[in-house]
């Protein structure tokens, strides 16, 4: 099983214009530095509005934030990473955990100022 990546799509109508998530947008960033990572996730795009469902069956009800990092496993992650836990299963709730995440399993630079 792969960790499971949640993101909302990189453009939007909201507030009568066009957005995008800026932590998303970090997360792409990441993604396009380090594109060999795409290949260890599975990436679902879920829409703007709540409950956001595909993140809800995995984490629960409230548990709807985007980016979000399901991981595959409660034992792939240190101490250096602040994994949170819902319905038995670990995830990561920020653009910046998850790319510390990132930096501790797949070797990739550490996000400065963590």
């Amino acid at each position: 099983m792969k960790d499971i990546l949640f993101l909302l799509p990189p453009g939007f109508e909201d507030n009568n214009r066009r957005e995008f998530c800026p932590e998303c947008a970090e997360i792409w960033g990441v993604l396009s530095y380090y594109p060999a990572i795409k290949e260890a996730l599975d990436i679902v795009y879920v829409d703007l509005a709540h409950p956001r469902g595909p993140i809800c069956q995995l984490l629960g009800e409230g548990q709807w934030n985007a980016p979000t990092l399901v991981l595959a496993s409660s034992e792939t992650h240190d101490a250096n990473v602040a994994a949170k836990s819902s319905n038995g299963r670990a995830y990561l709730g920020s653009a910046r955990e998850i790319a510390k995440y990132f930096s501790q399993r797949f070797g990739t630079a550490m996000p400065r100022g963590s």
